[in-house]
């Protein structure tokens, strides 16, 4: 049995923040008080576990902030989620968003490698990569019903497709009787047109003719906290 809990698998969650208009409202030192509070609930969790921050400012009207966050066990998540929904900015905060998923052995064979990946991709290491679109995926269940081989056999012309933009790196985390999707998928990159035109061909791919769901779509800025939050207002 291994010595790690859940076979040494991650946690992932991506959760969403989206704050009131009541906030930009309120007097400049208390929001800069707000503020201050807030990151340091964040800073002090990033130093035990993986916490990236990201901004959504202008680019969708649902969420304003993204916290990326990995961990080997849940109880992080909802001590840090807590702490921060009781900060004072967190009163004025709504989390429209909260996707958890663990990381997960692929079981396609795949011969490419991805910079900054684990063999097993049971951790979970981001780049400095700028961008990071994030979204959940559901496979209708006729995917399900194919065999091991013919899945195979559809995926390596995903994969091979995929390889082909070597600026996109993948993010897989397996949500299966975790959370309402499937997986969710988060690709890094600091060149968005590259992700963009790999969308479009996996439009076109066997494989995308088995996708049930895969929205909504976030397109996530990765900010130091206090730079994310200083957008918000």
């Amino acid at each position: 049995m291994s010595e790690l809990p859940n076979q040494g698998r991650t946690f992932v969650q991506y959760a969403f923040f989206k704050t009131q208009p009541e906030w930009r409202r309120l007097d400049e030192n208390r929001k800069n008080k707000g503020k201050e509070e807030f990151a340091a609930i964040v800073e002090g969790y990033a130093a035990r576990m993986v916490v990236r921050s990201y901004s959504l400012v202008g680019l969708r009207p649902d969420a304003d902030l993204m916290l990326w966050r990995a961990s080997q066990s849940t109880d992080e998540f909802q001590e840090m989620q807590s702490r921060l929904l009781n900060s004072d900015i967190g009163r004025f905060m709504e989390t429209p968003y909260l996707y958890l998923a663990m990381t997960k052995k692929s079981q396609y064979i795949d011969e490419h490698t991805h910079p900054g990946q684990d063999g097993a991709r049971l951790a979970v290491h981001p780049t400095e990569a700028k961008f990071l679109f994030v979204y959940p995926f559901v496979k209708t269940r006729a995917w399900f019903r194919l065999t091991k081989e013919e899945r195979q056999r559809i995926m390596n012309g995903h994969i091979q497709l995929g390889s082909r933009f070597p600026s996109v790196k993948l993010n897989t985390s397996y949500s299966f009787g975790l959370d309402d999707q499937e997986w969710v998928v988060a690709f890094e990159t600091n060149e968005p047109a590259d992700f963009l035109d790999l969308v479009m061909s996996l439009r076109e791919t066997e494989s995308s003719a088995y996708t049930l769901r895969d929205t909504p779509i976030f397109t996530c800025i990765q900010k130091p906290i206090r730079e994310a939050l200083n957008l918000i207002g």
